[in-house]
């Protein structure tokens, strides 16, 4: 079960980068990373640091 867990908790958080990260102006592919522990905590300092970026302008 910890397996099947795993693959759910990733496709809920890899199905939203998908459609967020495009809008920070990074490939949608990146949303792979969430499969891996700390690539959703990854993902969310880059778009972090992308908004950041946008607020100076």
């Amino acid at each position: 079960m910890g397996g099947l867990g795993w693959l759910i908790l990733s496709a809920l958080t890899a199905i939203p980068m998908v459609k967020l990260l495009p809008f920070f102006g990074i490939n949608k592919y990146w949303a792979a990373a969430c499969l891996i522990p700390l690539g959703t905590i990854a993902l969310l300092w880059w778009m972090g640091m992308k908004l950041q970026e946008l607020e100076k302008r």
